[in-house]
């Protein structure tokens, strides 16, 4: 099959999005299908394929809220050419979807898509938009929706919508199916008696990096006990970083939610890089013997080792759709403790190896957590670590059945493989 892959960001960007596409692109292009990724262009981007699949760049930017710009047309006209089997979009809220509404019925070829959450759905300034969604989503032939119940699932459901399946997230094979390195620990300076916390997500403010670090700086430890935080993360590898891309999300702000809004926005993020995670880790470490918290960007290997050698993985993101760090965990076999976030609850359950933390969701969807609360339950769990062994195993067990990338691209080429089937039976 001719299969185009749609989606705001790819490789070399570094993300949720980038590696479930990239993940999938790869399996179908070793199987022998032709793939295509259309995506933003990066000027750090210096190949037109990459491991078999071939990348088309376009130079746009923006949604249909806060305005797009750019080579919109030229993206248009690509997949109205219709040189491909079936395509699929990947996620709501971004150009590479939000350009194909004006197009939909001019396009032959099935059209899958993965809303991929719908993180925006309870924000004021997106109510027009989620307005005229129904109409759009029943204009594709499938769609995929990685959680049983979630905000997008859900409304599908509400307007009607059934032509739908359910694949979930998963971890990749090649990335855990590797031996542990012994030396791991003593390579990042952290003892074998260190009870290890391990975190993982771009440091963009809504990861948990912070409430996660004032947790640990209250935990209560024995005397005797030692502990160890990571917060891994890269800084986030978008457009966004430019002057252009910053004024126009200010802009975006102040249309969609006023200047009062988009004012307070700039007011907490200063806040947030003065009382910054990396600020109260240091304050960690020059004050509390037996706690150490290392801020870092490890490399893939050396984060995959990380993932083994933790005792229990910690997730306290802000929003959320299917978070893969929580799978990669699994498949690690390392049990985790996530708030309340995205399908977390459902993760956990597939998978037998995660604890959920109470937690609040406010108004517009986003996760709240009282430290104090994740701060005693980190604590009670340190004192199980059989529970914890056992849970880990539990959830290898299970990724190695069921939620391994290997077995999630197999579904996906199914989906595919039946719109196209079907398509050709009625010609």
């Amino acid at each position: 099959m001719r299969i185009l892959f749609c989606c705001q960001f790819y490789a070399p960007s570094v993300g949720g999005v980038q590696e479930v596409i990239r993940q999938l692109a790869e399996r179908l292009t070793a199987r022998g299908h032709r793939v295509t990724v259309a995506t933003t262009k990066l000027y750090n981007r210096d190949f037109d394929t990459l491991n078999g699949v071939n990348v088309k760049e376009f130079e746009v930017s923006g949604n249909l809220v806060f305005g797009m710009a750019g080579e919109k047309k030229n993206y248009q006209d690509f997949v109205q050419a219709g040189q491909f089997d079936v395509m699929m979009v990947y996620a709501a809220q971004q150009w590479t979807f939000d350009a194909l509404w004006t197009i939909l019925d001019q396009i032959t070829i099935p059209k899958v898509f993965v809303p991929c959450g719908f993180s925006s759905l309870y924000e004021p300034g997106y109510a027009k938009y989620f307005l005229g969604m129904p109409v759009i989503l029943r204009k594709f032939d499938h769609l995929v929706f990685n959680a049983t119940h979630y905000r997008d699932i859900e409304f599908a459901r509400m307007h009607g919508i059934e032509s739908f399946s359910i694949v979930p997230n998963g971890a990749s094979e090649e990335m855990f199916n590797v031996a542990a390195d012994p030396l791991f620990r003593s390579r990042q300076g952290i003892t074998e008696q260190s009870f290890l916390f391990l975190t993982v997500g771009s440091f963009t403010g809504l990861k948990g990096h912070l409430e996660l670090v004032r947790a640990f700086d209250i935990l209560k430890l024995p005397e005797s006990q030692h502990a160890t935080l990571i917060l891994n993360g890269n800084e986030i590898q978008r457009l966004g970083s430019s002057n252009r891309e910053l004024l126009e999300k200010f802009t975006g702000l102040v249309k969609i939610h006023g200047l009062d809004y988009a004012l307070k926005q700039v007011l907490k993020k200063v806040f947030r890089t003065i009382n910054s995670p990396i600020k109260i880790a240091n304050q960690i470490n020059s004050s509390q013997a037996n706690k150490r918290v290392f801020v870092t960007d490890l490399p893939r290997d050396e984060l995959t080792q990380a993932f083994m050698a933790a005792d229990l993985f910690v997730f306290a993101s802000n929003i959320e759709y299917s978070p893969l760090v929580l799978f990669e965990s699994v498949a690690a076999g390392t049990p985790f403790l996530s708030v309340d976030v995205g399908n977390s609850v459902e993760i956990a359950k597939w998978t037998g190896a995660g604890v959920i933390c109470p937690s609040n969701i406010d108004a517009i969807g986003y996760t709240r957590v009282d430290e104090t609360v994740m701060a005693n339950l980190m604590a009670e769990l340190m004192q199980q670590k059989d529970k914890l062994k056992k849970m880990g195993q539990t959830g290898r067990k299970n990724w190695s059945e069921w939620l391994s990338w290997g077995k999630i691209a197999t579904q996906y080429e199914q989906i595919f493989s039946t719109l196209k089937s079907t398509r050709n039976s009625t010609r």
